[in-house]
């Protein structure tokens, strides 16, 4: 047992008890950790506010023979405060945390996760588009080794033109062509900023107006990654309810 530095994004915590909270991590040095804050949950404690997701702090954490670490100091690296202005940004930054909380493992270090989630909060918190978490959740599939085939049929393996690629098949991880088309149907429009993203290009993609295939791109990274993680995402859900 010792105490070790970590960098983290504070994912999810619940209460424990009468002023303690249990706080997961996504930390680039050690994976996904599992952490009690105690006190934090009193109105003069040291660590009150600092641990509320999706904060980036600096961590200091005393490691345990159990699976819950104790949180020592915490120092704020950035609270992404325009996520908490706003409902509709700061839910889709829940969704990712989600996500990446689904997505990471335990105790493992993963510090291209890390970097690409808090990268992806800190775009959040500066622009409105929908497209900075679908962007995020096709990234994260990509890393999972998982990237869509959007250049072609995924069946059949022909290129085509975009305008030929006609559906997307989440089962088939790909696009699909007028003879092969199962699944879902999706746009050119649609397809053109799927593969601005895999293709690097995600800051072009954010800087397009809003209209109905950013929308359909918005829709379709959701169900990707929900099927990649087999569950819904909850924190989506109020979205529907607004």
């Amino acid at each position: 047992m010792a105490l070790y530095r970590a960098e983290g994004v504070v994912l999810r915590r619940w209460k424990l008890g009468e002023a303690d909270r249990i706080i997961v991590f996504a930390t680039a040095e050690h994976g996904k950790v599992r952490a009690v804050a105690r006190g934090v949950r009193k109105t003069k404690a040291k660590l009150a506010g600092k641990l509320d997701p999706p904060a980036h702090v600096s961590l200091q954490l005393f490691e345990t023979r159990g699976d819950l670490d104790i949180v020592t100091q915490v120092e704020t690296i950035n609270r992404f405060s325009g996520l908490r202005d706003d409902f509709h940004r700061l839910v889709r930054a829940m969704a990712m945390l989600e996500a990446a909380e689904q997505v990471m493992q335990e105790r493992e270090p993963d510090p291209a996760m890390f970097t690409l989630l808090v990268r992806a909060l800190d775009t959040l918190s500066n622009k409105p588009s929908p497209l900075v978490m679908a962007g995020f959740m096709m990234k994260l599939i990509a890393h999972e080794g998982l990237e869509p085939y959007v250049d072609g049929c995924v069946l059949c393996e022909e290129e085509t033109a975009i305008s030929d690629l006609v559906a997307f098949d989440i089962g088939e991880g790909g696009t699909l062509c007028q003879n092969c088309r199962r699944g879902r149907a999706i746009t050119p429009e649609a397809l053109y900023i799927v593969r601005l993203m895999l293709g690097g290009k995600l800051g072009q993609a954010l800087e397009m107006v809003d209209s109905p295939a950013i929308h359909e791109v918005d829709h379709l990274a959701v169900e990707i990654i929900e099927h990649h993680i087999e569950r819904r995402l909850k924190s989506l859900a109020v979205l529907s309810q607004t």
